[in-house]
Order: structure tokens, then C-alpha cells, then sequence
């Protein structure tokens, strides 16, 4: 069978090799295009989000390349996502595209009906292929934070940043080739050597700015115009808590205990927001306290258009720079968001940020 997933970021890489060794022929989506994106614009709904309008054009250029499944992750709470996969699947039907949707809700306690979606995807597969698989694809989130980590790292004080993008996308090369889990420590290990080695010794990042906000477009570069990689040829130290691989950990492998680390985020969110608001509303305040506390000049917040949780945190995230005189800038996106303008505000930002850093009297927090 035939089988296909959404893009974002590098997600594909683990995916890829979890159904393989499934036994299932994966179709890796084309990457993510503004023809991706027409596609997306033309058949959602329009008040719907990137996260939903992408991935529609992600399945239906998987399809044309012969896709027969589609496996989409769901959702709970406040946030739209829990209805994505079922809109997705109503669209393809509405086409008559051949192309059947696969949704993995995610446990929240119900874990029986958690594992007869695996038993729906595992098929006829022996339980020792489905721990193979697991534990290669764990292996391989865990390699994608370490290697995207050290690229962050490197950017601001290489040579040339473009150099580390270079490196980086051949690590991911070696690791998406990686069969065996000794291949996998093999790939990130070379890579994060050949990224680190790129590093000017003495060189120090001219800033550091936290990236918060919702997942999607946090780590999928098409849909936030690249951010990482921009704010690195400016040399500034990019840090976010939001990584693919400790997604996974914290809410598939140590899913029961997701009530407490909420119950932590609100602590640390506390004055802000009481609790959930749904997506990662929550958890993008609890992150901007963090990062404040651990001195950044400046947070930068993204959020797709018409997300309720992150204008929620939005609203929060401002009496946060107000009380702690720390900058913090808001970018919505959607298919509208030029290139040149998105640019623009991001260097207007870092001037900003470059100038109080440097003492400049008049220039305000926010």
C-alpha cells in the first residue's frame, strides 16, 4: 500500500522510516511550494489555517504521484487542528480523489482507542517489526533536534551561514538513508561535527532571540519564510523549545503524564494565563517567562492567521513585555505574507534590539 503524511519541517524523515519498516511503499510528498499552497488556498475553507490549507496540498500532490493513504495526526481542546483531518478527508471525497485518511487522535486517556488506530496501521505486521520500527523512527526524531539544535547554533558565528545550511541538509541526507539504528548515531554524529566545524573560534552571536509560538509554523521553513536561516545570516543565536523530536516525547511516549507537565506550564504561566487554551497557547507564555528569565533580547512569537489559542497567548505575551521591558514581536502568516515585508520586520526588529542592547536612550521595550 501506498501511503503519504503532511510536510512539516524535517518530520518526514522518521515518519518515512517508521512506515517503511511497516511495510508500506511511502510517497514523500513534493516539498512545500507555492504551487503546494495554491492548491491548499483553492480547496480549504478560507477562514482556515496554514496547518490545514498546506497539508490539503501536500495529500493531492502525494495522490497524483500514485498515494493511496494519507495519515493525518488529530487533536483535542479548543484548537481547529482536531477537525483537520476530518475537513481534509471531506474535501479529497467532494473531488472524488482517491485517497483515503487515516487519522491518529492522540490518547488523552483512551488508550484503546489509541491502539486499534496502530492495529489500523500496523496491519498484519508482528509486533517485533512494529518495535523495530518504533525504535528506529525515535532514534531518528531524536537525531533531527540535534542536528537542527547544532545548525542554530552555528549559524550566527560561521563564516558563512550558508556553509551550515549546506552541512545540514546533507546530515539529513546521511540520516533519512540511515537503516540501522548504529547508522542513525553515525549520521548525527558526523554531522554535527562537520556543522560545528564551521564555527569561527572567538566569533560571538551579535544576538539571541526565542522563537515561540504554534508548532506548525514553527518548524515547517516554507510556511515561516525560512525564519531560522534569515536570523542566522543576521548572527543571531536562534533558541526554541518546540522541537519535533521532544513533541513526540512529551505527547505520545509520556503521554499520561501530560496533565502534569500542563499543570507545570501554567505554574511557570501563572498571572498570564490560567490554564490551556487550546493548541500550544499555553505552553508559547510559559516558553516567552522561560526565555526571559534566561536573558534573551528579544522573542520573536508566530502564529498561523485565525488561531484562536495563539492570539490568546498573543494578548498575554504583551503584558509580558510590558512587565519584563522585554521585546517581543508578533508575526501572523498566512498566504498572503510577503517575502519582502516579513523581511522587513524582522530587520526593523533586530535594529531595534541591536540598538537597546547598545544603551541607546528613547528606544522603547516594545
Amino acid at each position: 500500500m501506498k501511503c503519504t503524511f503532511p510536510h512539516m519541517g524535517n518530520i518526514y524523515i522518521p515518519i518515512k522510516a517508521l512506515l517503511q519498516e511497516l511495510g508500506y511503499e511511502v510517497i514523500v510528498p513534493p516539498p512545500c511550494t507555492e504551487e503546494t499552497l495554491n492548491i491548499g488556498v483553492a480547496l480549504a475553507p478560507e477562514t482556515a489555517c496554514l496547518p490545514l490549507k498546506v497539508p490539503v496540498g501536500n495529500f493531492i500532490e502525494a495522490q497524483r504521484l500514485g498515494a493511496e493513504v494519507a495519515i493525518m495526526a488529530g487533536g483535542v481542546g479548543p484548537c481547529r487542528f482536531g477537525f483537520y483531518g476530518q475537513v481534509q478527508r471531506e474535501i479529497l471525497r467532494d473531488l472524488n480523489i482517491d485517497l483515503d485518511v487515516i487519522i491518529l487522535e492522540p490518547p488523552q486517556g483512551d488508550w484503546n482507542r489509541f491502539w486499534r488506530q496502530v492495529q489500523l496501521v500496523r496491519r498484519d505486521q508482528p509486533w517485533s517489526a512494529v518495535a523495530r520500527a518504533l525504535r528506529i523512527s525515535w532514534h531518528k526524531f531524536q537525531a533531527l533536534d540535534v542536528l537542527e539544535t547544532a545548525a542554530r547554533q552555528a549559524r550566527p558565528v560561521a563564516a558563512n551561514p550558508r556553509q551550515v545550511d549546506a552541512a545540514l541538509s546533507r546530515a539529513l541526507q546521511r540520516l533519512d538513508q540511515a537503516q540501522t539504528v548504529a547508522k542513525v548515531k553515525e549520521a548525527v554524529a558526523l554531522g554535527v561535527d562537520r556543522i560545528t566545524g564551521l564555527k569561527v573560534p572567538g566569533r560571538k552571536p551579535r544576538l539571541r532571540i526565542a522563537l515561540v509560538g504554534e508548532i506548525y509554523t514553527l518548524l515547517e521553513p516554507f510556511v515561516n519564510l525560512d525564519v531560522e536561516k534569515l536570523l542566522g545570516r543576521h548572527r543571531v543565536l536562534v533558541e526554541k523549545k518546540v522541537q519535533i523530536g521532544d513533541w513526540v516525547k512529551h505527547h505520545l511516549l509520556l503521554a499520561p503524564l501530560q496533565p502534569r507537565q500542563q499543570n507545570q506550564m501554567a505554574r511557570i504561566a501563572k498571572g498570564y494565563l490560567s490554564g490551556p487554551v487550546g493548541g500550544h497557547g499555553l505552553e508559547s507564555v510559559a516558553h516567552a517567562l522561560e526565555f526571559a528569565r534566561q536573558g534573551v533580547d528579544g522573542i520573536l512569537h508566530l502564529l498561523p492567521f485565525t488561531c484562536m489559542p495563539e492570539i490568546v497567548a498573543q494578548s498575554a505575551l504583551a503584558q509580558v513585555s510590558k512587565d519584563l521591558g522585554l521585546p517581543i514581536m508578533t508575526l501572523v502568516l498566512d498566504e498572503q505574507t510577503g517575502e519582502a515585508g516579513f523581511h522587513t520586520r524582522i530587520e526593523a526588529f533586530l535594529d531595534l534590539l541591536s540598538r537597546r542592547q547598545q544603551g541607546e536612550p528613547g528606544v522603547a521595550a516594545r
